[in-house]
């Protein structure tokens, strides 16, 4: 038995000469027969499994970023010190429509992720189905662009609120709201996080379907 460098087996097998009835072997067939045929090996199932296991961690830390930037925008709120009993000043993230958009964006991108682990498992159990890959992929691929969109969106808007736009006349918002804006900051780049990890997944789903043909 041999292997040649496609990764096939080569199996020789050894005949013996038939011999008729009489015990008298054929004639022509004084020596063995060798009959070479080939067998498929079958591809190695380690590194599709070790794909599937980076899809999952992943998926985790996606999850993570999700929900980092989820809870971040959802507690963002600041009122300033100086206000009397009838004045003062105070900023919640829903005083915003983008702001908003990002949290149910992120929720549910983080929600998702969740429900799409059990998915990735399989993945793990089964290296070869190409069935949960497809899914996975055509669902992250739904979810990435939400994310990217929300996150997108969002960093224009603090963009504008740092900065302001004397075009417009627009004083930086963040000069007085400092802790506000600053929390919604660390909300985007979560989010920006979470769209990079989501577009890695897609990318190694790919790349794991290409291999499978």
């Amino acid at each position: 038995m041999d292997t040649d460098k496609s990764g096939e087996v080569t199996k020789i097998t050894i005949q013996e000469p038939k011999t008729d009835t009489k015990g008298k072997g054929t004639s022509g067939a004084s020596a063995p027969v060798i009959v070479a045929t080939k067998a498929a090996q079958h591809p190695r199932k380690g590194w599709k499994k070790g794909v599937a296991i980076f899809d999952l961690v992943l998926r985790l830390s996606a999850i993570a970023a999700g929900f980092a930037a989820t809870s971040l925008m959802g507690t963002t709120d600041q009122t300033l010190p100086f206000f009397t009993q009838f004045f003062q000043f105070h900023a919640e993230f829903n005083d915003v429509p983008t702001f908003l958009f990002f949290m149910i964006a992120n929720a549910i991108a983080s929600g998702y992720l969740v429900l799409s682990l059990p998915f990735s498992i399989v993945c793990i159990v089964r290296p070869h189905a190409a069935g949960p890959r497809l899914l996975l992929i055509i669902l992250d691929s739904v979810v990435m662009g939400l994310t990217i969109s929300a996150a997108s969106a969002t960093a224009a808007i603090v963009y504008l609120a740092h900065n302001g736009n004397s075009s417009t006349n627009w004083n930086p918002f963040c000069q007085q709201f400092n802790d506000f804006c600053q929390q919604v900051s660390s909300a985007v780049v979560a989010s920006f996080i979470t769209s990079t990890l989501l577009l890695s997944l897609v990318v190694l789903s790919a790349f794991a379907l290409r291999k499978m043909k």
